[in-house]
């Protein structure tokens, strides 16, 4: 088998695995009860929810192109936002989750000449967001405990669930690395230099806390469209649950976290004591507004040069 055809199957697997994920999610609970739920949310609220979209590419451009001249590197913040919008889309059609971000930072080490460098600030840059949402979805998780809204056994163990995830990934890639010395002394050094820095961690703390902002406003838009919002303790409700779903979209087993998503808010909501199909509803709408929000990134296929 060629390893074009070995590609077209593993992509092939990846999607057939996203719609057995999203069908068995779906088999799971009250499908009819489901697209009541999606029929609530209101055509008004697309305007601001893309908008926020727009907000959120412009500033994560930004962030790269901040971390990426931290480690030295030129790139004009023009091409930044186009290469975001490109990553976005691709990230978006291609199974993990990563594929944009791979493609973002080889064609950017192609135009600066600097491939390790280029790969790094990529990295690090969405590094800085995963860190923040961590410490938020650790927040939230504390205030919903605090409320009483989810049991301490539930939410212990979807902690130990999550851990176990990551680490069996960082295991995997420590095993993968060759040359792991060498490659770990630079990597300390642009992680330094681009993020840990006592004057370049706030700017990456607060650029990233407004980033998250915005994807958690697009939950807010949507839940409030749908008239989930009555009070400032369901907003908080609504907010605290979709900082676990983000987070939920790490794990890189399908297309645009879809199925895995819509799994971990079928079982989130109703720990929270609110309805499977409504956090269900919440992200298909908000996995269908993310990706008709990239698809500008589809027009910046053709090759550009950074500077």
């Amino acid at each position: 088998m060629t390893e074009l055809r070995q590609r077209q199957v593993k992509l092939a697997a990846r999607w057939l695995f996203t719609v057995l994920a999203i069908g068995f999610v779906i088999r799971s609970i009250d499908s009819g009860e489901l697209w009541q739920e999606l029929a609530r949310f209101s055509p008004y609220v697309l305007v601001p929810a893309l908008a926020l979209t727009v907000f959120q590419v412009a500033l994560s451009a930004w962030r790269w192109r901040y971390t990426v001249e931290r480690l030295g590197l030129p790139l004009a913040y023009g091409a930044a936002v186009r290469e975001y919008y490109l990553a976005t889309f691709l990230n978006q059609v291609l199974p993990g989750g990563v594929l944009g971000d791979v493609n973002r930072a080889w064609r950017h080490g192609s135009g600066a000449g600097e491939r390790l460098s280029a790969v790094h600030g990529v990295a690090i840059e969405r590094l800085s967001g995963q860190l923040v949402l961590a410490l938020v979805v650790v927040i939230s998780g504390s205030w919903l405990l605090g409320s009483g809204r989810v049991a301490a056994g539930q939410w212990n163990g979807g902690l130990l669930l999550g851990a176990g995830v990551i680490g069996v990934f960082l295991a995997l890639w420590l095993a993968l690395k060759t040359g792991l010395a060498a490659y770990l002394q630079r990597l300390r050094r642009d992680l330094y230099e681009s993020l840990l820095n006592r004057t370049v961690l706030p700017v990456q703390i607060g650029s990233s806390l407004l980033v998250l902002a915005s994807y958690l406003g697009v939950f807010l838009c949507l839940a409030w469209g749908a008239g989930y919002i009555e009070s400032t303790e369901s907003a908080a409700i609504i907010v605290s649950l979709g900082s676990i779903l983000l987070l939920s979209m790490v794990v890189p087993l399908t297309v645009a976290g879809w199925g895995i998503r819509e799994g971990a808010a079928a079982l989130l909501w109703p720990m929270a004591g609110l309805p499977a199909e409504q956090g269900v509803a919440l992200s298909v709408g908000y996995g269908a507004l993310v990706l008709v929000s990239s698809l500008p990134g589809a027009a910046f296929f053709r090759p550009t040069h950074h500077g």
